[in-house]
């Protein structure tokens, strides 16, 4: 049962075409996936079916599938996400080498949208003030295979005094009533009221003015949310401009956003197939460089060096920052990290332990082939096995990276018969 108070708004809001809302409520939802251009190619799979029209990697799978529970699930291969929720980063359109924050990134849908658009090059700052999801949005770009991003748990406000005019496009997809999920989520349902969407209309505003901070002149401002009301949608975005006159909206032509005034985009679930969706597109006037400062410079351990050339292992430029036991590498444009709240610098490659290299799950992931790889059918016996941390048959010596059809899942260590299960006990079945 929907809120009565809700559906006397929307009638309201939606006038004849009322009644088509209210039916496509009812209809089973379409559910979809995207696939991650940062593990190669597509593989061909028999639940993936017609593509998503405004993301080229998404596409809707049938629901009685569960590719959760398959490997290349594990292998970050794709991301199960809402194909509404795809639209908000067609909108943003970030590119290779720019510097993009996602400011409310968990759990990392948008966030892993965004850096297989900028295919490992440039800056990807992903936020989130949640310490549990912030450690989920963590867990999800490693399993991505996102290099190039810094993981942090902070307040909007915070990164905005510390990276005032430093990035060429922000997203913000904002906290919300979710009454574009109340098909997905029960609990959507049951949360309403009109005093949460007052509620987030105001927390809407604070974060709002804390990512235009970030955006430097001429770059955009993407905001976004997945419910109806006004007051957190076109009203929240047409104060925003009041009181930020260096702001302009941009409307966007495309056959399947509604345009709504001030640069807003909406989506129905009448109107196609996804949830409800908001999205506004903002320019920030004038055309600057983003500002930043770098941090330094540091040494790769000899241990590393020797691991790398033994298994072939090449970086992207970036840069070698020594992160509590961990190793990792960041990347080029990584600013000083001092006094901020950071979950992931970067990939991270492993850790030296008594003069030997042991390499992270992370830089399994990100792999896509080294000179010692172990390849098993994705179905097969020995990949059921891996994944529940037994030791599976090879040949190999050494280090070796598992591939599942093609696609890296985690270490092994072989002694010429058996690997030594290396994969994260916390993510064996």
């Amino acid at each position: 049962m929907l809120p009565e108070r809700f559906l006397e708004r929307m009638k309201i809001q939606l006038g004849e075409e009322y009644e088509a809302f209210l039916q496509s409520l009812e209809r089973p939802r379409a559910v979809a996936l995207r696939f991650n251009p940062l593990k190669g190619d597509r593989p061909e799979l028999p639940f993936v079916g017609q593509p998503v029209p405004w993301e080229p990697e998404g596409f809707y799978y049938d629901p009685a599938s569960r590719p959760g529970l398959h490997v290349f699930h594990e292998a970050g291969v794709y991301y199960l996400q809402e194909a509404s929720a795809m639209s908000p980063v067609y909108l943003l359109d970030p590119q290779p080498g720019e510097r993009v924050c996602d400011l409310c990134a968990a759990p990392g849908g948008k966030t892993t949208q965004i850096a297989g658009r900028m295919m490992g090059e440039g800056f990807l700052l992903c936020n989130e003030i949640n310490p549990k999801r912030a450690k989920i949005l963590s867990r999800n770009i490693e399993r991505m295979a996102v290099a190039n991003a810094l993981v942090t748990n902070e307040h909007p406000e915070n990164l905005a005094k510390r990276f005032p005019g430093s990035f060429d496009k922000v997203l913000i997809d904002a906290p919300c009533s979710g009454e574009g999920m109340f098909r997905k989520e029960e609990a959507a349902v049951t949360d309403w009221s009109e005093e949460t969407v007052a509620m987030c209309a105001r927390r809407q505003a604070e974060i709002l003015h804390s990512g235009a901070q970030m955006v430097r002149p001429g770059g955009r401002l993407v905001y976004s949310t997945c419910t109806f009301a006004p007051e957190e949608d076109e009203l929240a975005v047409a104060a925003f401009l009041e009181t930020h006159p260096e702001f302009e909206p941009e409307t966007i032509e495309t056959p399947w956003f509604v345009p709504v005034e001030k640069g807003g985009h909406r989506m129905w679930p009448h109107k196609l197939l996804g949830e409800g969706h908001f999205a506004a597109v903002l320019r920030k006037k004038g055309d600057e460089e983003a500002a930043y400062t770098r941090s330094g410079d540091g040494k790769l351990p000899k241990e590393w060096v020797s691991f790398a050339k033994e298994l072939g292992i090449r970086l992207p430029e970036g840069k070698p920052l020594l992160f509590g036991q961990s190793l990792y590498w960041a990347p080029a444009g990584m600013p000083e990290l001092a006094r901020l709240k950071v979950l992931r610098p970067g990939l991270e490659l492993g850790t030296v332990k008594k003069d030997r290299f042991e390499p992270a799950h992370a830089l399994a992931l990100w792999l896509k082939t080294c000179s010692n790889t172990q390849d098993y059918p994705a179905d097969s016996p020995e990949i059921e096995k891996y994944i529940h941390g037994d030791v599976v048959p090879s040949e190999k010596k050494g280090w070796c990276l598992v591939t599942a059809g093609g696609y890296a899942i985690g270490w092994g260590k072989g002694d010429g018969r058996v690997l030594k299960n290396h994969y994260p006990k916390g993510l064996r079945r």
